[in-house]
Protein backbone atom coordinates (compact mmCIF):
# COMPACT_ATOMS: atom_id res chain seq x y z
CA UNK A 1 0.00 0.00 0.00
CA UNK A 2 1.23 3.61 -0.80
CA UNK A 3 1.10 5.63 2.08
CA UNK A 4 0.31 9.73 1.42
CA UNK A 5 2.58 12.00 3.73
CA UNK A 6 0.59 13.64 6.56
CA UNK A 7 2.16 16.75 5.96
CA UNK A 8 1.88 18.87 2.92
CA UNK A 9 5.02 19.01 0.81
CA UNK A 10 6.92 21.94 1.10
CA UNK A 11 6.26 24.72 -1.09
CA UNK A 12 9.77 26.57 -2.10
CA UNK A 13 8.53 28.92 -3.90
CA UNK A 14 9.61 32.36 -2.84
CA UNK A 15 7.80 33.02 0.39
CA UNK A 16 6.94 36.54 -1.26
CA UNK A 17 5.00 35.58 -4.08
CA UNK A 18 3.05 32.63 -2.13
CA UNK A 19 1.32 35.06 -0.62
CA UNK A 20 1.53 38.18 -2.95
CA UNK A 21 3.53 40.30 -0.75
CA UNK A 22 3.63 44.05 -2.10
CA UNK A 23 6.57 46.04 -2.42
CA UNK A 24 5.83 47.96 0.83
CA UNK A 25 6.41 44.62 2.51
CA UNK A 26 9.69 44.24 0.50
CA UNK A 27 11.25 47.38 1.16
CA UNK A 28 10.63 47.20 4.66
CA UNK A 29 13.14 45.88 7.41
CA UNK A 30 10.45 44.12 9.63
CA UNK A 31 8.99 42.71 6.19
CA UNK A 32 12.14 41.24 4.80
CA UNK A 33 13.32 39.61 8.43
CA UNK A 34 9.56 38.13 8.54
CA UNK A 35 10.11 36.50 5.09
CA UNK A 36 13.59 35.53 6.11
CA UNK A 37 11.79 33.55 8.79
CA UNK A 38 9.04 32.37 7.62
CA UNK A 39 11.37 30.72 4.68
CA UNK A 40 11.79 28.07 7.32
CA UNK A 41 8.96 25.30 7.48
CA UNK A 42 7.93 22.40 9.78
CA UNK A 43 9.90 20.11 7.88
CA UNK A 44 13.55 22.13 7.93
CA UNK A 45 15.75 22.01 10.24
CA UNK A 46 17.99 23.97 8.97
CA UNK A 47 18.59 26.26 5.25
CA UNK A 48 21.34 27.60 3.68
CA UNK A 49 22.02 31.20 3.04
CA UNK A 50 21.29 30.35 -0.52
CA UNK A 51 18.07 28.58 0.22
CA UNK A 52 16.65 31.58 2.91
CA UNK A 53 17.79 34.05 -0.20
CA UNK A 54 15.31 31.70 -2.81
CA UNK A 55 12.38 31.25 -0.45
CA UNK A 56 12.56 34.58 1.21
CA UNK A 57 12.69 36.32 -2.56
CA UNK A 58 14.87 38.46 -0.69
CA UNK A 59 18.16 40.34 -1.76
CA UNK A 60 21.43 38.18 -0.78
CA UNK A 61 22.93 41.20 0.50
CA UNK A 62 19.77 42.02 2.67
CA UNK A 63 19.50 38.15 3.67
CA UNK A 64 22.98 38.05 5.39
CA UNK A 65 23.07 41.53 6.79
CA UNK A 66 19.80 40.98 8.77
CA UNK A 67 20.46 37.01 9.17
CA UNK A 68 23.71 38.31 11.56
CA UNK A 69 20.93 40.52 13.58
CA UNK A 70 18.32 37.72 13.77
CA UNK A 71 21.56 35.77 15.53
CA UNK A 72 22.17 38.39 17.70
CA UNK A 73 18.32 38.62 18.69
CA UNK A 74 18.75 34.62 18.91
CA UNK A 75 15.49 34.47 16.67
CA UNK A 76 18.49 32.79 14.23
CA UNK A 77 20.86 29.71 15.50
CA UNK A 78 24.27 29.03 13.94
CA UNK A 79 24.20 25.15 12.36
CA UNK A 80 27.82 25.12 11.09
CA UNK A 81 27.59 27.66 7.90
CA UNK A 82 23.68 26.99 8.21
CA UNK A 83 21.21 28.89 9.65
CA UNK A 84 18.38 27.27 12.24
CA UNK A 85 15.69 28.92 13.95
CA UNK A 86 16.61 30.28 17.22
CA UNK A 87 15.30 29.46 21.14
CA UNK A 88 14.17 32.98 21.57
CA UNK A 89 11.27 32.67 18.87
CA UNK A 90 10.28 29.31 21.26
CA UNK A 91 10.30 31.41 24.29
CA UNK A 92 8.27 34.29 22.84
CA UNK A 93 6.05 31.93 21.98
CA UNK A 94 5.23 30.52 25.31
CA UNK A 95 3.71 33.95 25.90
CA UNK A 96 0.87 33.67 24.01
CA UNK A 97 -1.98 34.07 25.98
CA UNK A 98 -4.63 32.11 23.24
CA UNK A 99 -2.40 29.65 22.77
CA UNK A 100 -0.83 28.96 26.86
CA UNK A 101 -4.56 29.68 27.87
CA UNK A 102 -6.12 26.48 25.57
CA UNK A 103 -3.09 24.14 26.25
CA UNK A 104 -3.34 24.92 30.08
CA UNK A 105 -7.14 23.97 30.01
CA UNK A 106 -6.91 21.40 27.57
CA UNK A 107 -3.97 18.93 28.42
CA UNK A 108 -5.47 17.26 31.70
CA UNK A 109 -8.24 16.14 29.39
CA UNK A 110 -6.02 14.88 26.72
CA UNK A 111 -4.15 12.89 29.25
CA UNK A 112 -7.14 11.58 30.13
CA UNK A 113 -8.27 10.53 26.16
CA UNK A 114 -4.57 8.85 26.10
CA UNK A 115 -4.71 6.92 28.77
CA UNK A 116 -7.89 5.28 27.76
CA UNK A 117 -7.36 5.38 24.32
CA UNK A 118 -4.01 4.38 23.88
CA UNK A 119 -4.07 6.35 20.78
CA UNK A 120 -2.73 10.29 19.31
CA UNK A 121 -4.83 13.24 20.64
CA UNK A 122 -4.55 16.69 19.03
CA UNK A 123 -6.26 20.06 20.28
CA UNK A 124 -6.83 22.36 16.71
CA UNK A 125 -7.48 25.76 16.33
CA UNK A 126 -8.72 27.52 13.52
CA UNK A 127 -5.91 30.04 11.76
CA UNK A 128 -6.46 31.16 8.13
CA UNK A 129 -7.31 28.14 5.57
CA UNK A 130 -5.61 25.47 7.88
CA UNK A 131 -6.03 24.07 11.36
CA UNK A 132 -3.23 24.93 13.40
CA UNK A 133 -2.50 21.94 16.43
CA UNK A 134 -1.90 23.72 19.64
CA UNK A 135 -1.25 20.29 21.56
CA UNK A 136 -0.60 16.89 20.59
CA UNK A 137 0.14 13.84 22.63
CA UNK A 138 0.97 10.23 21.46
CA UNK A 139 1.77 7.25 22.63
CA UNK A 140 5.25 5.17 21.30
CA UNK A 141 3.16 3.77 18.40
CA UNK A 142 1.28 6.86 17.30
CA UNK A 143 1.38 9.07 15.21
CA UNK A 144 5.34 10.51 15.74
CA UNK A 145 6.40 12.27 12.51
CA UNK A 146 3.48 12.98 10.53
CA UNK A 147 1.97 15.55 12.40
CA UNK A 148 3.46 18.15 15.02
CA UNK A 149 2.39 21.18 17.67
CA UNK A 150 2.40 24.19 15.31
CA UNK A 151 2.41 22.11 12.42
CA UNK A 152 -0.45 22.67 10.11
CA UNK A 153 -3.25 20.88 7.48
CA UNK A 154 -6.16 22.20 5.50
CA UNK A 155 -9.31 22.49 6.80
CA UNK A 156 -11.34 20.95 4.33
CA UNK A 157 -9.90 17.28 4.93
CA UNK A 158 -9.18 16.95 8.74
CA UNK A 159 -11.62 16.33 11.56
CA UNK A 160 -10.91 19.25 13.41
CA UNK A 161 -10.92 21.38 10.18
CA UNK A 162 -14.18 19.86 9.46
CA UNK A 163 -15.44 20.80 13.15
CA UNK A 164 -14.15 24.23 12.85
CA UNK A 165 -16.02 25.08 9.46
CA UNK A 166 -19.16 23.72 10.58
CA UNK A 167 -19.04 25.93 13.68
CA UNK A 168 -17.55 29.13 11.70
CA UNK A 169 -19.68 31.45 9.79
CA UNK A 170 -20.00 30.41 6.23
CA UNK A 171 -18.07 33.03 4.74
CA UNK A 172 -15.09 30.69 5.75
CA UNK A 173 -16.21 27.72 3.35
CA UNK A 174 -16.63 30.04 0.84
CA UNK A 175 -12.89 31.21 1.24
CA UNK A 176 -12.07 27.23 1.02
CA UNK A 177 -13.63 26.70 -2.43
CA UNK A 178 -12.44 30.02 -3.69
CA UNK A 179 -9.17 29.59 -2.49
CA UNK A 180 -8.95 25.16 -4.08
CA UNK A 181 -9.21 21.72 -2.86
CA UNK A 182 -6.17 19.38 -3.68
CA UNK A 183 -6.41 15.88 -2.87
CA UNK A 184 -3.70 14.80 -0.44
CA UNK A 185 -5.31 11.24 -0.98
CA UNK A 186 -7.10 9.26 -3.17
CA UNK A 187 -9.62 9.44 -0.54
CA UNK A 188 -9.58 13.43 0.31
CA UNK A 189 -13.38 14.64 -0.10
CA UNK A 190 -13.05 17.92 -3.01
CA UNK A 191 -16.52 17.99 -4.27
CA UNK A 192 -17.99 21.08 -2.61
CA UNK A 193 -21.52 19.27 -2.69
CA UNK A 194 -20.11 16.56 -0.38
CA UNK A 195 -17.98 18.98 1.79
CA UNK A 196 -21.29 20.71 2.80
CA UNK A 197 -23.01 17.78 3.58
CA UNK A 198 -20.73 16.45 5.38
CA UNK A 199 -20.41 19.80 7.66
CA UNK A 200 -24.40 19.70 7.82
CA UNK A 201 -24.11 16.23 9.60
CA UNK A 202 -21.49 17.46 11.72
CA UNK A 203 -23.52 20.66 13.12
CA UNK A 204 -25.93 18.18 13.61
CA UNK A 205 -24.45 15.38 15.64
CA UNK A 206 -21.58 17.45 16.71
CA UNK A 207 -18.82 15.67 16.08
CA UNK A 208 -16.60 15.05 12.41
CA UNK A 209 -14.94 12.03 11.11
CA UNK A 210 -12.58 11.91 8.64
CA UNK A 211 -11.37 8.37 7.01
CA UNK A 212 -8.26 8.39 5.10
CA UNK A 213 -8.53 12.06 3.87
CA UNK A 214 -4.98 13.10 5.07
CA UNK A 215 -3.18 9.64 5.64
CA UNK A 216 -4.20 6.13 3.74
CA UNK A 217 -4.67 3.40 6.75
CA UNK A 218 -5.50 6.22 9.48
CA UNK A 219 -8.81 8.11 10.68
CA UNK A 220 -9.66 10.67 13.10
CA UNK A 221 -12.89 11.84 14.84
CA UNK A 222 -13.44 15.43 16.38
CA UNK A 223 -15.74 17.46 18.46
CA UNK A 224 -16.03 21.36 18.90
CA UNK A 225 -14.58 22.79 22.00
CA UNK A 226 -16.58 26.18 23.18
CA UNK A 227 -14.93 29.02 25.17
CA UNK A 228 -18.20 30.28 25.26
CA UNK A 229 -21.78 28.79 24.88
CA UNK A 230 -21.60 29.73 20.73
CA UNK A 231 -17.65 31.16 20.40
CA UNK A 232 -16.03 27.92 19.61
CA UNK A 233 -12.36 27.60 20.72
CA UNK A 234 -11.22 24.43 19.00
CA UNK A 235 -11.80 21.33 18.31
CA UNK A 236 -10.29 17.96 20.20
CA UNK A 237 -9.36 14.77 18.05
CA UNK A 238 -8.14 11.32 18.09
CA UNK A 239 -6.41 10.14 15.48
CA UNK A 240 -5.35 6.02 14.81
CA UNK A 241 -5.18 3.77 12.20
CA UNK A 242 -8.48 2.41 10.59
CA UNK A 243 -8.08 -1.04 11.94
CA UNK A 244 -7.83 -0.33 15.66
CA UNK A 245 -10.53 2.91 15.79
CA UNK A 246 -13.57 2.64 17.88
CA UNK A 247 -15.69 5.25 16.72
CA UNK A 248 -18.86 5.05 18.91
CA UNK A 249 -16.41 4.81 22.02
CA UNK A 250 -13.86 7.37 21.14
CA UNK A 251 -16.42 9.51 20.35
CA UNK A 252 -18.17 9.47 24.20
CA UNK A 253 -14.57 9.64 25.83
CA UNK A 254 -13.89 12.67 23.45
CA UNK A 255 -17.29 14.86 23.86
CA UNK A 256 -16.62 13.84 27.52
CA UNK A 257 -13.06 15.95 27.33
CA UNK A 258 -14.71 18.54 25.35
CA UNK A 259 -16.90 19.30 27.82
CA UNK A 260 -14.50 19.58 30.44
CA UNK A 261 -12.29 21.53 28.50
CA UNK A 262 -15.09 24.27 27.85
CA UNK A 263 -16.23 24.16 31.22
CA UNK A 264 -12.82 25.39 31.84
CA UNK A 265 -12.50 27.62 29.43
CA UNK A 266 -15.89 29.51 30.63
CA UNK A 267 -14.77 29.37 34.30
CA UNK A 268 -12.16 32.02 32.98
CA UNK A 269 -14.26 34.29 31.59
Amino acid sequence: MTVVPFARPVDTAPIAAQNGTDADVMNSVLGKARLIIEAFTAEDDVLSLAELVRRSGVAKASVHRLAQELLEWGVLERAGNRYRLGLRLFEIGQRVPRQRTLREAALPYMEDLLIATQETIHFAIHDGLDVLYVEKLVVHRGLNKQSRIAGRLPLYCTATGKVILAFSPGSLFQEVLRNGMRPLTRKTVIQPGLLHTQLEKVRSDRVALEVEETRLGYMSVAVPVFSAPTTLAGALSITAPTCRMNVGRFTGALRTASLGISRTLQSQT
